[in-house]
Parts: C-alpha cells; sequence; structure tokens
C-alpha cells in the first residue's frame, strides 16, 4: 500500500491506495493529458509542490476479481523531467509505469532508452511496462514504423511489452492503456513482487512510523528499558547492505 503525507497538512493527514503507477518521458510528450483523458471528470488531482509531482488519485473494481473497489494513484513529473532526474522517492513502491514518448518529436524516442534504465536502475527490471506513442492523431503513419527502441525491448521482455499508439487530444487508445497499466499492476502486486530489499526496508520503517506501538513511537522510558540504540542504517544499492548497530 502507497502512503503519501500531503504538504501544508502538518503531517496529519495519509492518504493510502492500493496501487501506483507512474509516468515516465521528456517534458511535454502529453503525460498529465493523457492520464486527464483517461479519468475525464472523475479525478482529484493533488499538486505536491513539495515533492514536485502530480497526483491523480482514481478509483476502480479490482481488475482481476471485478468485486472488491481498489484506489489507483498515478503519479505524473510535474516538470522533474527538465532536470534530467526523477527523485528516487518517485519511483519507491510503484507497481506499473507507463513510459511516454511524442511520435512528431524524434528527440523524446531517443531519450526513452534514459528513462527505460534509470527505472529499472531505481526500480528493477521486472516492474512492469507499457509504452504510449502519443500524439499519433497528428501523423497516423507512424504507429507502421519499426521502432528500434519497441524491438530491443520485447526481445529482452521475451514479447511482454505492450505498445500503444494514443491520442490525448481525440482519446484512441488511452482508456486501453491504462486499464492494461492497472491490470499489470495489480498482477505484480499480487504476485508478490513488490521490489528489492531497500523497498523493503523503507516500508518497514514507513508502516512502524506510523503504528502507537511501533518502535519509532516508543517513549523515552521504553527506549531506556529496551536499551535500544539504532545508531546507523545503510542501504547499499550496489551491495544491497544493511547495518544495524544495537
Amino acid at each position: 500500500m502507497s502512503k503519501i503525507t500531503l504538504p501544508g497538512t502538518g503531517g496529519n493527514l495519509e492518504k493510502a491506495s492500493d496501487l501506483k503507477i507512474i509516468l515516465l518521458g521528456d517534458s511535454a510528450v502529453g503525460k498529465s493529458k493523457l492520464v486527464e483523458r483517461f479519468l475525464l471528470n472523475d479525478y482529484h488531482p493533488q499538486q505536491l509542490s513539495t515533492y514536485a509531482l502530480t497526483l491523480y488519485r482514481y478509483k476502480c473494481l479490482n481488475p482481476i476479481t471485478k468485486k472488491k473497489e481498489i484506489t489507483v494513484e498515478i503519479w505524473d513529473t510535474a516538470g522533474q523531467e527538465r532536470f534530467q532526474s526523477i527523485h528516487p522517492s518517485y519511483y519507491h513502491l510503484s507497481h506499473c509505469c507507463i513510459l511516454c514518448f511524442d511520435v512528431t518529436r524524434k528527440i523524446t524516442y531517443k531519450n526513452l532508452e534514459k528513462w527505460y534504465q534509470e527505472l529499472v536502475e531505481q526500480r528493477g527490471f521486472n516492474l512492469p511496462l507499457i509504452l504510449i506513442a502519443n500524439k499519433i492523431d497528428l501523423d497516423p503513419s507512424r504507429a507502421k514504423k519499426v521502432y528500434g527502441f519497441i524491438e530491443k525491448r520485447r526481445e529482452e521482455r521475451k514479447g511482454d511489452f505492450p505498445v500503444y499508439f494514443c491520442s490525448a487530444s481525440d482519446g484512441t487508445n488511452v482508456v486501453s492503456a491504462f486499464r492494461d497499466a492497472i491490470k499489470r499492476a495489480m498482477i505484480f502486486k499480487e504476485n508478490g513482487a513488490n521490489g528489492d530489499l531497500s523497498d523493503e526496508v523503507l516500508r518497514f520503517i514507513e508502516e512502524e512510523s506510523l503504528r502507537e506501538d511501533g518502535i519509532f513511537n516508543k517513549n523515552v522510558n521504553e527506549e531506556n528499558d529496551m536499551d535500544l540504540n539504532f545508531k546507523e542504517l545503510v542501504i547499499d544499492k550496489t551491495n544491497t547492505a544493511l547495518d544495524v548497530n544495537v
């Protein structure tokens, strides 16, 4: 479950969701417009300027069981990509990524490799991934082209790399792409493939800090009795090392 504390709430307002889907791609490829086209009037965007992102919340039936209602968070970069890098917290505990480029701007296609490599570095190879080629309404012929990036990803992912030629302007394939992303995200979560050791440690810290009886909320006497002293917590992405001195 993904949680976020909204700026200006004093840390009292906790938002929880069942799934987290992130969008990646160059600035002005139409990421925000794609989300808004999918959600139409049924969404509540929240501008989180502290984190330089826009968070959209969407409720729907579980795409697997078709019964229980779930809440999906869709994260948009809100301009972070202009700095050629996204903060690691943006990727944290995500269940699916929608990678986007503009079929009318070649540079946005060339930069897909950079975004893909950053995604794999931050979230691992197994995170579900969908590619949206946006603005296809401006040049429908682009849907017939052969794209090296797509061929390469399909080869290394054994064909599991869905591509949607979309138009945020007229709605072409937008709903299908996002519904596919939600379904893949749910399958990923239910399979227990939520992340690496770093994610598990961060989630443990987050959950314990929210619990009244959590280890980070013990009173001074309890801490003295238990004589706990967490001196150092190191998460090394290279060696995946965890060092806790007690």
